[in-house]
C-alpha cells in the first residue's frame, strides 16, 4: 500500500477538477436534471452501504466500495452499466482490495437477492437479476476504468487523529464518523483531499454540537476556503434530504434515468 498520500494515485489521479465533473456528466445531465442525479446516486450509496452492512463489511470496506462506484461514473455515463449491478461489484472488488477477504460468489448473489427483495422493494418490484459471472465481467471492466489505481485513503484515520488532538470527546467523534459516512453521498471524495474532508466534517460537527474550537480549528494549517466549501456540499445534502422522499421518488428516477442497451440475443 501506498503509505504517502501525496504520492498515492489517489492524490496524483483521482482528485478532479470540479469542471472536469460537470462536463463527463453531460450525457447524463441532459436527461436528469443535477438533482435527481444526485438523488440517484444517494439510492446507490445507501445499497452499497446496506449490503455492506448485511455482508458485515468493515465501515472502510464500504467507503473504498462507494468511492470505487464514484470514480466510475465520474468517467461514464449511467448508461454504460446498470448501477444495480455496479454496486455490488464495487463491493466485491474493495473487499480484496481492504484485505477484508474475499466475499465468497454465491454469498454476494444471495445477499443481494435478499437485501433488494427485503430492503428496496419500493424501488425495484423485479427480483436481482444479475449471476455470477456478471459480477466478475463487471469487475474487469471496473479496474480497467478504475486505471487499476485502487488505494483509497478515508477521512477516518485522519478524523481520529484531530478529534485525538482536540482531546478525545466520544460524541464529538461519534458524529463526525457519522457526517464522514454522510459525506460519500456527495462529491467530497472525488474533489478533496481526505484530510480536508475530516476537517470539515469535524467542523459540521462542533457546530451542531454548540461546542467551540475555534482556537484550535485557526491553528490548522489548512485552506479554510476549501473546508468551507466541503461543508457546503454536506450541508446542502442535508437540506436536500429534508424535502427528498426517495420511497416515493426512486421509482420514477430509476426510469428515467439513462440505461445500458440490452444486449445482442446469440
Amino acid at each position: 500500500m501506498a503509505g504517502n498520500f501525496w504520492q498515492s494515485s489517489h492524490f496524483q489521479q483521482w482528485l478532479l477538477d470540479k469542471q472536469d465533473l460537470i462536463r463527463e456528466r453531460q450525457h447524463d445531465l441532459a436527461i436528469l436534471a443535477e438533482d435527481e442525479y444526485q438523488k440517484i446516486f444517494i439510492f446507490f450509496s445507501s445499497v452499497i452501504q446496506t449490503l455492506g452492512e448485511q455482508l458485515k463489511l468493515r465501515q472502510q470496506v464500504i467507503a473504498t466500495a462507494t468511492v470505487y462506484f464514484k470514480r466510475f461514473y465520474a468517467r461514464n455515463s449511467l448508461k454504460c452499466i446498470d448501477p444495480l449491478l455496479l454496486a455490488p461489484t464495487c463491493l466485491f472488488l474493495a473487499s480484496k482490495v481492504e484485505e477484508f477477504g474475499v466475499i465468497s460468489n454465491s454469498r454476494l448473489i444471495t445477499t443481494c437477492q435478499t437485501v433488494i427483495k427485503n430492503k428496496f422493494s419500493y424501488a425495484y418490484t423485479q427480483e436481482f437479476p444479475y449471476r455470477t459471472n456478471n459480477i466478475l465481467e463487471c469487475e474487469f471492466y471496473l479496474l480497467e476504468n478504475l486505471d487499476c489505481c485502487l488505494i483509497v485513503y478515508q477521512p477516518y484515520r485522519p478524523l481520529l487523529q484531530l478529534v485525538q488532538d482536540i482531546g478525545h470527546e466520544e460524541q464529538l467523534l461519534t458524529l463526525a464518523w457519522r457526517i464522514v459516512n454522510d459525506s460519500l453521498r456527495t462529491d467530497v471524495s472525488l474533489l478533496y483531499p481526505p484530510y480536508q474532508i475530516a476537517i470539515g466534517c469535524l467542523q459540521i460537527a462542533c457546530v451542531i454540537l454548540q461546542k467551540d474550537h475555534k482556537a484550535w480549528f485557526a491553528e490548522l494549517n489548512v485552506d479554510i476556503e476549501r473546508i468551507q466549501e466541503i461543508a457546503r456540499y454536506i450541508i446542502n445534502l442535508f437540506e436536500l434530504w429534508k424535502t427528498y422522499d426517495e420511497k416515493k421518488e426512486i421509482q420514477g428516477l430509476l426510469a428515467k434515468m439513462p440505461k445500458p442497451k440490452p444486449a445482442p440475443q446469440r
